[in-house]
Protein backbone atom coordinates (compact mmCIF):
# COMPACT_ATOMS: atom_id res chain seq x y z
CA UNK A 1 0.00 0.00 0.00
CA UNK A 2 2.79 2.48 1.01
CA UNK A 3 4.32 2.19 -2.96
CA UNK A 4 0.91 2.93 -4.23
CA UNK A 5 0.44 5.45 -2.55
CA UNK A 6 3.88 6.74 -3.40
CA UNK A 7 3.01 6.46 -7.07
CA UNK A 8 0.08 8.50 -6.12
CA UNK A 9 1.57 10.91 -4.61
CA UNK A 10 4.31 11.56 -7.13
CA UNK A 11 1.59 11.64 -10.19
CA UNK A 12 0.80 15.38 -9.97
CA UNK A 13 4.07 16.85 -10.58
CA UNK A 14 5.04 13.48 -13.02
CA UNK A 15 2.31 14.50 -15.14
CA UNK A 16 3.05 18.64 -15.19
CA UNK A 17 6.67 17.81 -15.38
CA UNK A 18 5.32 15.89 -18.31
CA UNK A 19 3.49 18.45 -19.87
CA UNK A 20 6.49 21.07 -19.84
CA UNK A 21 8.68 18.34 -21.45
CA UNK A 22 6.29 18.03 -24.15
CA UNK A 23 5.52 21.68 -24.49
CA UNK A 24 9.49 21.81 -24.75
CA UNK A 25 10.36 19.74 -27.32
CA UNK A 26 7.28 21.13 -29.33
CA UNK A 27 9.29 24.32 -29.65
CA UNK A 28 12.68 22.65 -30.48
CA UNK A 29 10.74 20.72 -33.79
CA UNK A 30 9.12 23.98 -34.37
CA UNK A 31 12.75 25.84 -34.29
CA UNK A 32 14.29 23.18 -36.21
CA UNK A 33 11.65 23.31 -38.91
CA UNK A 34 11.97 27.33 -39.18
CA UNK A 35 15.75 27.62 -39.17
CA UNK A 36 17.50 24.12 -39.77
CA UNK A 37 19.11 23.83 -36.47
CA UNK A 38 17.83 24.32 -32.78
CA UNK A 39 19.80 27.29 -31.51
CA UNK A 40 18.33 27.08 -28.34
CA UNK A 41 17.51 23.24 -27.33
CA UNK A 42 14.76 21.59 -25.50
CA UNK A 43 16.09 21.49 -22.00
CA UNK A 44 16.85 25.04 -22.05
CA UNK A 45 13.30 25.81 -22.82
CA UNK A 46 11.45 22.93 -20.39
CA UNK A 47 13.79 25.26 -17.45
CA UNK A 48 12.39 28.16 -18.86
CA UNK A 49 9.14 26.73 -19.67
CA UNK A 50 9.02 25.52 -15.58
CA UNK A 51 10.73 28.69 -14.51
CA UNK A 52 8.09 30.61 -15.36
CA UNK A 53 5.32 28.91 -14.71
CA UNK A 54 6.16 28.36 -10.71
CA UNK A 55 7.12 32.19 -10.99
CA UNK A 56 3.64 32.89 -12.43
CA UNK A 57 1.43 30.98 -10.46
CA UNK A 58 3.52 28.96 -7.98
CA UNK A 59 3.63 25.13 -7.48
CA UNK A 60 0.84 23.49 -5.35
CA UNK A 61 1.78 21.37 -2.70
CA UNK A 62 0.25 18.03 -4.29
CA UNK A 63 3.05 18.80 -7.17
CA UNK A 64 6.44 18.84 -4.91
CA UNK A 65 7.06 14.96 -4.55
CA UNK A 66 6.74 14.69 -8.10
CA UNK A 67 8.63 17.44 -9.28
CA UNK A 68 11.18 16.29 -6.62
CA UNK A 69 11.77 13.00 -7.83
CA UNK A 70 11.94 13.80 -11.54
CA UNK A 71 14.44 16.43 -10.79
CA UNK A 72 17.06 13.87 -8.53
CA UNK A 73 16.07 10.68 -9.38
CA UNK A 74 15.29 10.71 -12.96
CA UNK A 75 18.53 12.81 -13.73
CA UNK A 76 20.68 10.72 -12.02
CA UNK A 77 18.95 7.77 -14.10
CA UNK A 78 19.29 10.01 -16.99
CA UNK A 79 23.11 10.64 -16.32
CA UNK A 80 23.80 6.68 -16.37
CA UNK A 81 22.40 5.91 -19.31
CA UNK A 82 24.92 8.85 -21.28
CA UNK A 83 27.52 6.63 -20.24
CA UNK A 84 26.56 4.52 -23.19
CA UNK A 85 27.15 7.18 -25.48
CA UNK A 86 30.84 8.12 -25.00
CA UNK A 87 33.59 5.66 -25.70
CA UNK A 88 37.55 5.18 -24.69
CA UNK A 89 38.20 4.75 -27.91
CA UNK A 90 37.72 8.61 -28.35
CA UNK A 91 41.19 8.79 -26.31
CA UNK A 92 42.83 6.21 -28.29
CA UNK A 93 41.83 8.66 -31.38
CA UNK A 94 42.96 11.77 -30.46
CA UNK A 95 46.49 10.87 -29.57
CA UNK A 96 48.30 11.67 -26.24
CA UNK A 97 49.38 15.33 -26.89
CA UNK A 98 45.41 16.52 -27.53
CA UNK A 99 44.45 14.37 -24.67
CA UNK A 100 47.09 16.13 -22.17
CA UNK A 101 46.14 19.15 -24.03
CA UNK A 102 42.00 19.03 -23.19
CA UNK A 103 42.54 17.66 -20.13
CA UNK A 104 45.42 20.48 -18.62
CA UNK A 105 42.11 22.96 -20.08
CA UNK A 106 39.78 21.81 -18.44
CA UNK A 107 41.66 21.63 -15.17
CA UNK A 108 42.69 25.06 -15.29
CA UNK A 109 39.37 26.91 -16.50
CA UNK A 110 37.67 25.01 -13.69
CA UNK A 111 39.74 26.87 -11.41
CA UNK A 112 40.19 30.13 -13.48
CA UNK A 113 36.47 30.11 -13.14
CA UNK A 114 35.88 29.23 -9.82
CA UNK A 115 38.42 31.70 -8.90
CA UNK A 116 36.75 34.63 -11.02
CA UNK A 117 32.81 33.53 -10.03
CA UNK A 118 33.94 34.04 -6.03
CA UNK A 119 35.75 37.37 -6.81
CA UNK A 120 32.40 38.53 -8.10
CA UNK A 121 30.85 37.30 -4.90
CA UNK A 122 28.73 34.23 -5.90
CA UNK A 123 28.45 31.52 -3.09
CA UNK A 124 30.56 28.28 -3.50
CA UNK A 125 28.40 26.23 -4.48
CA UNK A 126 26.89 28.64 -7.21
CA UNK A 127 30.55 29.22 -8.42
CA UNK A 128 31.33 25.09 -8.53
CA UNK A 129 28.49 25.12 -11.05
CA UNK A 130 29.32 27.75 -13.00
CA UNK A 131 33.16 26.60 -13.08
CA UNK A 132 31.82 22.74 -14.44
CA UNK A 133 29.70 24.27 -16.97
CA UNK A 134 32.05 26.70 -18.63
CA UNK A 135 35.20 24.13 -18.24
CA UNK A 136 33.59 20.53 -18.89
CA UNK A 137 30.12 20.38 -21.02
CA UNK A 138 27.44 22.83 -20.16
CA UNK A 139 24.04 22.30 -18.98
CA UNK A 140 25.02 18.28 -18.34
CA UNK A 141 27.85 19.32 -16.36
CA UNK A 142 25.59 21.26 -14.23
CA UNK A 143 23.55 19.07 -13.97
CA UNK A 144 25.63 16.10 -13.04
CA UNK A 145 27.83 17.98 -9.71
CA UNK A 146 24.38 19.53 -8.68
CA UNK A 147 23.84 16.61 -6.65
CA UNK A 148 27.07 16.11 -5.62
CA UNK A 149 27.48 18.89 -4.16
CA UNK A 150 24.08 19.04 -3.47
CA UNK A 151 23.37 22.69 -4.50
CA UNK A 152 19.90 24.41 -5.01
CA UNK A 153 17.75 24.43 -7.34
CA UNK A 154 18.18 27.80 -7.41
CA UNK A 155 21.88 27.99 -8.28
CA UNK A 156 21.07 25.33 -10.77
CA UNK A 157 18.68 27.33 -12.69
CA UNK A 158 21.18 30.79 -12.38
CA UNK A 159 23.70 28.51 -13.73
CA UNK A 160 22.21 26.94 -16.54
CA UNK A 161 21.18 30.15 -17.72
CA UNK A 162 24.24 31.47 -18.48
CA UNK A 163 25.17 28.59 -20.25
CA UNK A 164 22.18 28.99 -22.31
CA UNK A 165 22.90 32.82 -22.89
CA UNK A 166 26.75 32.43 -23.83
CA UNK A 167 26.25 28.72 -25.62
CA UNK A 168 24.21 30.57 -27.90
CA UNK A 169 26.15 33.81 -28.40
CA UNK A 170 29.51 31.24 -28.59
CA UNK A 171 28.11 29.02 -31.37
CA UNK A 172 27.12 32.57 -33.62
CA UNK A 173 30.41 34.56 -33.41
CA UNK A 174 32.85 31.56 -33.13
CA UNK A 175 32.86 30.88 -37.25
CA UNK A 176 34.40 34.61 -37.23
CA UNK A 177 38.03 33.11 -35.81
CA UNK A 178 38.22 31.17 -39.13
CA UNK A 179 38.90 34.53 -41.26
CA UNK A 180 40.03 36.68 -38.01
CA UNK A 181 43.10 34.45 -36.82
CA UNK A 182 43.23 32.66 -40.28
CA UNK A 183 42.64 29.29 -38.38
CA UNK A 184 42.73 25.90 -40.56
CA UNK A 185 39.66 23.32 -40.29
CA UNK A 186 41.71 21.17 -37.82
CA UNK A 187 42.52 24.27 -35.64
CA UNK A 188 39.08 25.32 -36.25
CA UNK A 189 37.18 21.91 -34.92
CA UNK A 190 40.02 22.15 -31.75
CA UNK A 191 39.16 25.57 -30.80
CA UNK A 192 35.16 24.79 -31.33
CA UNK A 193 35.70 21.23 -29.37
CA UNK A 194 37.66 23.09 -26.10
CA UNK A 195 34.84 26.46 -26.06
CA UNK A 196 31.10 24.95 -27.02
CA UNK A 197 29.25 24.08 -24.74
CA UNK A 198 27.67 21.46 -25.75
CA UNK A 199 27.64 18.42 -28.63
CA UNK A 200 25.03 19.32 -30.62
CA UNK A 201 26.41 22.87 -30.80
CA UNK A 202 29.78 21.61 -31.83
CA UNK A 203 27.87 20.54 -34.49
CA UNK A 204 26.31 23.73 -35.48
CA UNK A 205 29.51 25.70 -34.97
CA UNK A 206 31.84 23.27 -36.89
CA UNK A 207 29.29 22.16 -40.46
CA UNK A 208 29.52 25.18 -41.95
CA UNK A 209 33.41 25.00 -42.01
CA UNK A 210 34.34 21.57 -43.35
CA UNK A 211 33.74 17.55 -42.28
CA UNK A 212 37.36 17.72 -40.88
CA UNK A 213 36.09 20.60 -38.33
CA UNK A 214 33.22 18.58 -37.24
CA UNK A 215 34.97 15.33 -37.04
CA UNK A 216 37.81 16.60 -34.79
CA UNK A 217 35.80 18.92 -33.09
CA UNK A 218 33.17 16.39 -31.92
CA UNK A 219 36.28 14.36 -30.69
CA UNK A 220 37.83 16.50 -28.65
CA UNK A 221 34.17 17.97 -26.97
CA UNK A 222 33.55 14.17 -26.03
CA UNK A 223 37.19 14.34 -24.63
CA UNK A 224 35.98 17.12 -22.54
CA UNK A 225 32.56 14.98 -21.13
CA UNK A 226 35.00 12.42 -20.42
CA UNK A 227 36.54 14.96 -17.75
CA UNK A 228 32.78 14.67 -16.11
CA UNK A 229 33.31 11.75 -14.13
CA UNK A 230 36.54 12.44 -12.32
CA UNK A 231 35.66 15.79 -11.79
CA UNK A 232 32.60 15.24 -10.04
CA UNK A 233 34.48 12.06 -8.04
CA UNK A 234 36.35 15.20 -7.20
CA UNK A 235 34.06 17.43 -6.51
CA UNK A 236 32.82 14.45 -4.10
CA UNK A 237 36.03 14.48 -2.12
CA UNK A 238 36.51 17.96 -1.72
CA UNK A 239 32.88 18.38 -0.36
CA UNK A 240 33.51 16.34 2.06
CA UNK A 241 36.37 18.02 2.85
CA UNK A 242 34.85 21.52 3.43
CA UNK A 243 32.15 20.13 5.15
CA UNK A 244 34.28 19.23 8.03
CA UNK A 245 33.49 15.51 8.17
CA UNK A 246 34.83 12.36 6.77
CA UNK A 247 33.28 12.24 3.13
CA UNK A 248 31.02 8.38 2.95
CA UNK A 249 31.89 6.46 -0.20
CA UNK A 250 28.72 7.00 -1.68
CA UNK A 251 29.18 10.90 -1.43
CA UNK A 252 32.96 10.78 -3.10
CA UNK A 253 31.54 8.42 -6.07
CA UNK A 254 27.57 8.53 -6.13
CA UNK A 255 25.65 5.84 -7.67
CA UNK A 256 24.86 7.45 -10.88
CA UNK A 257 28.39 8.22 -11.82
CA UNK A 258 29.54 4.55 -11.39
CA UNK A 259 26.49 4.01 -13.21
CA UNK A 260 27.80 6.08 -15.92
CA UNK A 261 31.23 4.90 -15.59
CA UNK A 262 29.91 1.22 -16.50
CA UNK A 263 27.60 2.35 -19.26
CA UNK A 264 30.81 3.58 -20.21
CA UNK A 265 32.46 0.50 -20.08
CA UNK A 266 29.79 -1.64 -21.47
CA UNK A 267 29.69 0.87 -25.18
CA UNK A 268 33.68 0.89 -25.25
CA UNK A 269 34.01 -3.15 -24.91
CA UNK A 270 30.90 -3.33 -27.47
CA UNK A 271 28.61 -4.86 -24.85
CA UNK A 272 25.59 -2.96 -25.19
CA UNK A 273 23.82 -4.20 -28.48
CA UNK A 274 23.74 -1.28 -31.48
CA UNK A 275 20.76 -1.21 -31.99
CA UNK A 276 20.21 -0.19 -28.36
CA UNK A 277 22.78 2.40 -28.05
CA UNK A 278 20.02 5.25 -30.64
CA UNK A 279 17.26 4.50 -27.53
CA UNK A 280 19.48 4.84 -24.54
CA UNK A 281 20.78 7.89 -26.02
CA UNK A 282 17.36 9.26 -26.62
CA UNK A 283 16.26 7.47 -23.37
CA UNK A 284 19.09 9.83 -21.26
CA UNK A 285 18.13 12.91 -23.13
CA UNK A 286 14.20 12.76 -22.66
CA UNK A 287 14.74 12.49 -18.90
CA UNK A 288 16.99 15.06 -18.76
CA UNK A 289 14.66 17.44 -20.29
CA UNK A 290 11.96 15.88 -17.95
CA UNK A 291 13.99 16.43 -14.98
CA UNK A 292 14.97 19.95 -15.94
CA UNK A 293 11.13 20.89 -16.15
CA UNK A 294 11.25 19.49 -12.33
CA UNK A 295 13.73 21.69 -11.57
CA UNK A 296 12.56 25.02 -13.28
CA UNK A 297 9.46 23.99 -11.40
CA UNK A 298 11.16 23.94 -8.11
CA UNK A 299 12.36 27.51 -8.89
CA UNK A 300 10.76 31.25 -8.41
CA UNK A 301 12.77 33.45 -11.18
CA UNK A 302 12.54 36.15 -8.73
CA UNK A 303 15.26 34.05 -6.22
CA UNK A 304 16.91 33.33 -9.53
CA UNK A 305 17.70 37.19 -10.66
CA UNK A 306 18.97 38.61 -7.29
CA UNK A 307 22.11 36.73 -8.73
CA UNK A 308 21.63 36.77 -12.39
CA UNK A 309 23.70 39.67 -13.33
CA UNK A 310 27.01 38.56 -10.95
CA UNK A 311 26.61 34.87 -13.09
CA UNK A 312 26.40 36.21 -16.38
CA UNK A 313 29.45 38.36 -15.34
CA UNK A 314 31.16 35.47 -14.25
CA UNK A 315 30.07 32.99 -16.92
CA UNK A 316 31.10 36.03 -19.54
CA UNK A 317 34.82 36.60 -18.01
CA UNK A 318 35.19 32.54 -17.78
CA UNK A 319 34.18 31.93 -20.84
CA UNK A 320 37.31 34.74 -22.09
CA UNK A 321 39.33 32.74 -20.25
CA UNK A 322 38.16 29.56 -21.78
CA UNK A 323 39.35 31.09 -25.00
CA UNK A 324 42.72 31.93 -24.36
CA UNK A 325 43.47 28.44 -22.69
CA UNK A 326 42.01 27.18 -25.71
CA UNK A 327 44.36 29.40 -28.40
CA UNK A 328 47.62 28.64 -25.95
CA UNK A 329 46.64 24.85 -26.46
CA UNK A 330 46.02 25.61 -30.02
CA UNK A 331 49.82 27.14 -30.18
CA UNK A 332 51.66 24.08 -27.83
CA UNK A 333 49.84 20.91 -30.16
Amino acid sequence: MSSIKRIIDLGPGLTLAALVTLLALGIERLEIHLLGNPLVDALVFAILLGTALHTGFGLHARARAGVHFASKSLLELAIVLLGASISFATIQQAGLRLVLAVALVVLLSLVISYTLSRLLGLPDKLATLVACGNSICGNSAIVAAAPVIDARPEDVASSISFTAALGILVVLLLPLCVTVLGLNQWQYGVAAGLTVYAVPQVLAATHAIGAASVQIGTVVKLMRVLMLGPVVILLGLWSGRTNGKRPALRDMLPWFIIGFLLMMCLGSFQLIPAAALAPLHTASTILTILSMAALGLSVDLRSVMTAGGRVLAAGTLSLIALGCLSAIALKLI
